[in-house]
């Protein structure tokens, strides 16, 4: 004959049936937050990565100007120096390589600027993602430390969690405030 018996509670159990439900809200929470953290984290990333490449593009047109700069010096002073036959078209050709000077040399100062504001872009989007990276660690300890809850049932990790999920959601929002 089979004995029907009795499920009795464990003391503390209505406890921790009645902190389960809270604490799995918590968790999905957290874990949703780590995804738009994880997701902020990597567009700024990408976006860095392309604005480093632009500001090194810049760098390399500035080089090239540079080099182009030089090139219509040498010639300016070449023919500066030399006693041609026709002294008129030597000094026409001569005011032409000068101004072509004067605009390299604006052209290099604007690549140069360009560059410049690129990396400061780079940077800005370099600490941006810092602060998303680490807004996302500190969530992931918060969702970890909250999942505690279900296996010791003790209430401290679940608040415990709760407040590290918060500094971890701060530090999130504040990589939007890093210009």
């Amino acid at each position: 004959m089979h004995e029907i018996v009795e499920a009795r509670e464990a003391p503390g159990s209505h406890e921790d049936s009645r902190l389960t439900l809270p604490v799995a809200v918590t968790l999905s929470i957290l874990a949703v937050l780590v995804a738009i953290a994880t997701l902020l984290g990597h567009r700024t990333s990408t976006e860095e990565i392309i604005l480093q490449t632009k500001a090194t593009d810049q760098w390399a047109l500035f080089q090239a100007k540079n080099i182009r700069l030089h090139e219509m010096q040498g010639f300016a002073d070449l023919l500066g120096t030399l006693s041609p036959a026709d002294k008129e078209k030597t000094e026409a050709l001569r005011e032409k390589y000068l101004k072509e000077i004067d605009r390299y040399e604006q052209e290099k100062d604007e690549a140069s600027e360009q560059a410049k504001e690129l990396e400061k872009e780079r940077e800005s989007s370099s600490r941006r993602a810092d602060r998303y990276e680490a807004g996302e660690v500190i969530l992931e300890i918060a969702l970890i430390i909250c999942s505690l809850t279900l296996l010791t049932k003790k209430r401290i990790f679940w608040l415990f969690g709760i407040a590290l999920g918060l500094i971890g959601l701060g530090t999130t929002l504040s990589g939007f405030l890093v210009h």
